[in-house]
């Protein structure tokens, strides 16, 4: 299904859409939060921008906006971090958990720094900006709470606004995502 058909079958579903991002514009966001959106998500940017709430407001570069973003790019590794604070949470790739709190904090925001980073759609769900490719699964991410909620873009509109059961994933089938599908499982 092409960007348009997505669009007006989410109309149906009550969503709201401002007009396409333009190139320049799809440019600037990535350069202003160093990040690639994926192919899938770009065209539908660029036919139609969501628009509510919690939709990312990529077209307003407002200092207000360009803050409200970067906390959401920045809500997975406060989550994370949150729990290794708190709930003590150590990723077996990380290797031995230094014993000093804010070494352990620092260890794992430089893993995090290596893995792919996760771009918001829709409140605390995300796309991985990788691989650069169409397909990527949305992930639900709540601190630690990590979990897939949709195949990839398509199927997840339809899970979250179109009634379509969380129950069709079939998770066997999800591309897998470095780190974040790990954490998923």
């Amino acid at each position: 299904m092409n960007a348009a058909d997505t669009i007006q079958k989410l109309k149906r579903f009550g969503l709201h859409f401002d007009p396409g991002l333009n190139d320049e514009e799809i440019e600037r966001a990535e350069r202003e939060y160093e990040i690639l959106f994926p192919p899938d998500l770009k065209e539908l940017l660029q036919t139609g921008v969501p628009s509510g709430e919690k939709f990312p407001h990529w077209r307003d570069f407002s200092e207000r906006n360009v803050k409200r973003i970067r906390k959401q790019l920045d809500w997975p590794l406060q989550g994370l971090l949150f729990d290794v604070e708190m709930n003590r949470y150590w990723h077996q790739d990380w290797g031995d958990r230094p014993s000093d709190m804010e070494e352990a904090k620092a260890a794992a925001t430089r893993f995090y720094q290596e893995v792919p980073k996760l771009i918001p759609v829709y409140g605390h769900r995300y796309l991985p900006s990788a691989p650069h490719e169409p397909g990527n699964p949305v992930f639900s991410v709540w601190q630690a709470d990590v979990i897939p909620y949709g195949e990839n873009l398509q199927q997840y509109w339809e899970i979250e606004f179109g009634k379509r059961p969380y129950s069709d994933i079939k998770f066997e089938k999800l591309k897998p995502i470095p780190f974040w599908s790990e954490w998923s499982e």
